[in-house]
């Protein structure tokens, strides 16, 4: 059975370059097989790592969630790959889907998607949302690994003091979540020192990069990086978790 690493953040926290990135660094670094299932319907990600794609080239995660029974071979249907990546694969959401476009679905049906998942790659890697839909819940609960992902600011630490109560019960193991700190923005003053006193625990602190900003803004974000610090944060962040 494969490892599933879960990133789960604020809204504007960078959790979708993030989890990119990280699915990447893991697909480079151990020529693993490596599945990135974004799970957020409210933001549906195929649309931004393949803008590029006709509506026709790309299948949502939707169709085999909706069926009576998920299986297997509905998964691999529904998994959007790229040409420079050949053991590397994308679950998500199309453009215009939301959470009306499908019937709704329960945590059995989640939990059945994630394991088939953990069947046919190395590393799963899901995106959530930052509401906790039922596949975000399923994953966190399930995953091996939860990286929490923070920004330093007011809205971060709003976020945080509103939802972190709602997922109280052992399964969430919210004690054992890995803490980071994202620097989405370059401002002059950023209260970083005061954010990591608050979050408390934080493992590690992402640098500012313009680069995967401007990736993000042009849809390229399965392309490197020629950011240094970027980098090499990214690395360390990679080896302690595999």
């Amino acid at each position: 059975m494969s490892k599933i690493i879960a990133v789960w953040g604020s809204p504007g926290s960078g959790k979708t370059s993030f989890a990119v990135k990280l699915a990447c660094a893991v697909y480079e670094q151990y020529s693993a097989v490596v599945l990135l299932l974004s799970a957020d319907l409210k933001t549906p990600s195929l649309p931004v790592l393949f803008p590029d794609r006709k509506a026709d080239e790309l299948t949502s995660v939707g169709v085999p969630l909706s069926k009576t029974e998920v299986t297997q071979n509905e998964v691999i249907k529904s998994i959007v790959t790229s040409k420079d990546k050949m053991n590397f694969g994308v679950l998500g959401y199309k453009n215009g889907e939301n959470k009306y476009s499908y019937p709704s679905f329960d945590s059995q049906k989640a939990n059945d998607l994630l394991a088939i998942t953990q069947g046919l790659a190395h590393i799963v890697i899901v995106d959530c949302g930052s509401d906790m839909d039922e596949l975000s819940k399923a994953s966190v609960q399930r995953a091996d690994t939860v990286i929490r992902l923070a920004s330093p600011d007011l809205k971060s630490v709003a976020f945080y003091a509103s939802q972190l109560p709602l997922y109280t019960e052992p399964s969430y193991k919210t004690e054992q979540h890995i803490i980071g700190l994202n620097i989405t923005r370059n401002d002059v003053y950023m209260p970083l020192e005061d954010a990591k006193a608050h979050f408390g625990g934080v493992s590690f602190t992402l640098p500012y990069c313009r680069e995967l900003k401007q990736q993000m803004l042009d849809g390229e974000l399965f392309k490197s990086l020629s950011d240094k610090k970027y980098n090499g944060k990214l690395k360390k962040i990679t080896v302690n978790l595999i």
